[in-house]
């Protein structure tokens, strides 16, 4: 069962996207928490993909888009913001797994075996032939309700 079956649907109705208070007002909290032990491209990569991945996946997640000064138009970006954490891979591993507990919190994880093809169908057979137990994770992305958000990531240090 896919993470994303198990909460149902994650996302911001529109009575409740407020653009103009603090992102610490918004219901839901999204982190995403990266092995401090990467590479910092490979951290930078991971971060990305699973910031892409909540985009296309949580309603109401990007904010309008805005025009600058000289007219040039800007896409829209997270309007409740986005915590970066710093994790070890065995914290993340705990991390993912005390998530997919979690009620209403939506998980998306970068294995490593993402970044270790170039071609996007050997990483589906390599993820198809990998039992869920032995991945190894770059990076845990987490979205849903505050608390129960901040419960589970209170022990981990902004990534520095």
């Amino acid at each position: 069962m896919t993470d994303e079956a198990r909460t149902g649907p994650v996302g911001f109705e529109p009575g409740e996207i407020d653009q103009s208070a603090s992102t610490r007002d918004a219901r839901l909290k999204w982190v995403i928490a990266v092995d401090a032990d990467q590479p910092e491209g490979r951290r930078a990569n991971a971060i990305a993909c699973v910031a892409a991945a909540f985009g296309a996946r949580v309603p109401g997640l990007l904010g309008t888009d805005g025009i600058d000064a000289d007219g040039v138009a800007h896409p829209g970006l997270p309007w409740a913001g986005c915590s970066l954490l710093a994790a070890d891979a065995e914290r993340l591993v705990a991390l993912r797994g005390r998530a997919a507990e979690e009620e209403g919190v939506l998980v998306i994880g970068m294995p490593a075996a993402a970044q270790e093809s170039r071609v996007y169908d050997e990483y589906l057979a390599n993820l198809a032939g990998t039992p869920s137990a032995d991945l190894r994770e770059i990076a845990i992305g987490l979205i849903g309700p505050r608390k129960a958000v901040e419960r589970l990531t209170k022990k981990l240090r902004l990534l520095g």
